[in-house]
């Protein structure tokens, strides 16, 4: 796979997904461009369906994928620091929730101090919602709204709600900018730094550059969640579009490219075969050893991750780093 391959994974489809729109009405249509390509792909935000979702909450909990723990760990050291100077009513905004327990550790510290706080929720997946919600309603006082949307999309609705008066900080966890190619990662921040006002702030979590023996096995973990994680949207094709995936017939692969910094993943065809897909009205054949790309993870460095907010707008307020794990937490204000 030649180096500069990852600019061009999903382009179509990646900037759909920045400028907004139904996911689930573009469905055939994704998936009929992307099997088309001459490197066949599936944009990583249909691996988020129901059953996706808790797959990969279930490997946000595997020993070898400690992303989740090093980021709750910073969270749990840092959020007082991270919000101590947010003027109330404060409005946090989360895009891509996951379970909602790092939006609570958030959450915590401004109760305690009386500062009122009103919740929006942004994902494209119902499941991730609803679980993000359940977690909330340990704080009875704060009201939690829920935007089944792309990311964009979702936050400009969720800007619409907040206070004139008080606070609003964005937050983008879980390394899921690490999903997006370096051109679409620039715009999407500089999406968000434009739609933000002065004194907003932005806080993201990324994964840093690690050995590759560790990035690996975190990705193709021993008990086969991720592997799971990673053919269920042929699941969802099938259930969905009417296709008919033998999953038998498809493996899990994951690669480190070097010159990216980036683990791909990728679903293999293990014998030439045709696939019927008549939700999307298409067929599609196989080689034998032929990929469908499913995911790209672009790991950074921290003067990177200031250096992408910089040039994007923003000014750095902070950054914490989990020495051990790698992974890195920053704060950034809109100027």
């Amino acid at each position: 796979m030649r180096p500069d391959a990852m600019e061009e994974f999903g382009s179509g489809i990646q900037q759909a997904v920045l400028a907004g729109g139904s996911a689930s009405g573009r469905l055939a249509e994704d998936v009929r461009w992307g099997l088309s390509q001459p490197r066949k792909q599936l944009h990583s935000q249909y691996l988020y369906d129901s059953l996706g979702s808790r797959l990969f909450e279930a490997i946000c909990a595997l020993p070898e994928y400690r992303v989740t723990q090093a980021e709750q760990k910073l969270l749990d050291r840092y959020s007082n620091l991270i919000v101590s100077d947010l003027e109330g009513p404060v409005t946090l905004v989360e895009l891509g929730p996951g379970s909602g327990e790092k939006l609570a550790q958030l959450i915590e510290p401004l109760l305690r101090n009386n500062i009122g706080v009103n919740v929006e929720l942004v994902d494209i997946s119902e499941a991730a919602l609803d679980l993000a919600t359940r977690t909330l309603t340990r704080f009875p006082s704060v009201p939690v709204f829920c935007h089944e949307a792309v990311y964009l999309d979702g936050l400009q609705r969720s800007i619409k709600r907040r206070h004139d008066a008080g606070s609003l900080l964005v937050a983008f966890l879980g390394s899921s900018l690490g999903n997006f190619a370096p051109s679409s990662a620039h715009t999407f921040l500089s999406n968000i730094q434009t739609v933000l006002r002065a004194g907003d702030r932005f806080l993201l979590g990324l994964d840093l550059v690690k050995p590759e023996q560790e990035l690996t096995l975190a990705y193709d973990d021993p008990l086969g969640v991720t592997a799971a994680f990673n053919r269920n949207i042929l699941v969802r094709l099938n259930r969905e579009l009417a296709a008919d995936f033998d999953l038998e017939w498809f493996g899990h692969r994951v690669i480190w490219n070097f010159a990216s910094s980036s683990i791909e993943m990728y679903l293999e065809s293990l014998c030439e075969q045709k696939v019927s897909i008549p939700g999307a009205d298409c067929q599609i054949r196989f080689k034998e050893g032929e990929y469908i790309w499913t995911e790209s993870s672009y790991k950074y460095t921290t003067s990177q991750i200031v250096s992408a907010g910089m040039e994007s707008g923003f000014a750095t307020r902070g950054q914490w780093v989990d020495e051990e794990v790698k992974f890195a937490v920053t704060a950034f204000e809109v100027l």
